[in-house]
């Protein structure tokens, strides 16, 4: 009778764990994903401050989020802070390597520091991915052009 007692209360101290760890785990995604709206529109607001520390708060919940790192590389960009925009954008391709926008930032990037074999190798990786900005690709040819 102890035993069944015993296995009883063990299956229900099991099922309460599970329950207050899926809990954590939805409430940590939806805590997160609350993050990056507000960032969004905090940047959106031109609130650059406010914005990145959102941004990095909710990388430190979402550590593989590219768009966070994107956000982050624009707003460095306008601080002028060239690194950590650099690293910003690098880490947003690592993660999406497809992700247009960062592409076209580094090219834009590549141009102004006239490193021009590096502009070629991401205009063509550009040009095979481009859904929403290839009108940029002619600006760029043009810019190679001159």
């Amino acid at each position: 009778m102890k035993l069944k007692k015993m296995k009883s209360i063990n299956t229900i101290v099991f099922n309460l764990l599970a329950v207050i760890i899926a809990v954590f785990f939805i409430s940590n995604n939806s805590l997160s994903e609350n993050f990056f709206s507000e960032a969004k529109q905090e940047f959106d607001e031109k609130n650059y401050e406010d914005s990145k520390f959102l941004f990095q708060r909710n990388i430190v919940f979402n550590p593989k989020d590219a768009e966070s790192y994107l956000y982050l590389a624009k707003i460095y960009k306008n601080e002028e802070n060239e690194k950590e925009e650099i690293k910003n954008l690098n880490t947003t391709l690592l993660l999406d390597p497809k992700n247009e926008e960062a592409i076209h930032l580094l090219i834009n990037y590549e141009l102004k520091k006239s490193n021009y074999s590096r502009v070629k190798e991401l205009k063509e990786n550009f040009s095979t991915i481009c859904k929403n900005l290839c009108k940029k690709l002619e600006n760029i040819e043009k810019s190679l052009a001159d």
